[in-house]
């Protein structure tokens, strides 16, 4: 879904470049869009390498074009060390969360190692305390499994549940939704401009922190 959304606005931008369907647009025209891209508004790599992937998945795979323009080599990937926060840094910036919802699901992602659209797919009943386990359903690449659910975690979660009720999903705006992932990253960047940690910290980061202390 982030995937469909982000390409949806790289289109609809060069829809408001040139106010006119994407569909009515000639290859010269993509052509000059993608020189725009680069010289004008002089997007970073990874932003380029988003609208290209975008255009070539409407023009070739929904329109059926085969334009030479189209045909640019994908830019390599710059190859950066990862961001991995301490263990006491993780803790203090997850500390600083304030909504419960939003902190527990980020400490649920921490300590068992989910992917924020994992975190916030949990149902009550995926919680096994028989097993102490953590049961994902459908993560990436239609898989399930299983993941280890650390007693303190399951304490955490005991309380929370005695506190919200949660009918269906344990972190939902309401008893039967799922809380919007956004929603829970924009309580995250809040929590780290409270903290004295300057680096850039993503969901992404505590579940790569999370690897990289299992391996200590």
């Amino acid at each position: 879904p982030g995937t469909q959304a982000r390409y949806l606005e790289a289109i609809a931008a060069l829809a408001r470049h040139y106010h006119r369907p994407p569909d009515r647009l000639t290859q010269e025209q993509i052509r000059a869009y993608l020189l725009h891209l680069i010289e004008t508004r002089k997007l970073a790599q990874s932003t380029f390498r988003l609208h290209l992937s975008a255009l070539k998945f409407l023009y070739r795979r929904t329109l059926g074009e085969s334009w030479p323009v189209l045909a640019l080599p994908r830019i390599a990937t710059e190859k950066k060390l990862p961001v991995v926060l301490s263990r006491d840094e993780v803790w203090c910036l997850l500390d600083q969360v304030r909504q419960p919802a939003a902190r527990l699901s980020l400490r649920l992602m921490y300590t068992c190692g989910l992917r924020v659209s994992e975190a916030l797919r949990l149902r009550v009943e995926d919680i096994d305390s028989r097993r102490m386990v953590v049961w994902v359903r459908h993560g990436k690449g239609a898989k399930d499994r299983s993941v280890p659910l650390p007693q303190q975690t399951l304490v955490e979660l005991r309380g929370y549940w005695r506190q919200n009720r949660p009918a269906t999903y344990l972190f939902g705006a309401r008893s039967d939704t799922r809380r919007p992932d956004n929603a829970v990253r924009g309580c995250l960047k809040a929590a780290l401009r409270q903290t004295a940690i300057r680096k850039k910290v993503t969901c992404h980061t505590l579940r790569h922190s999370y690897a990289t202390h299992l391996l200590e």
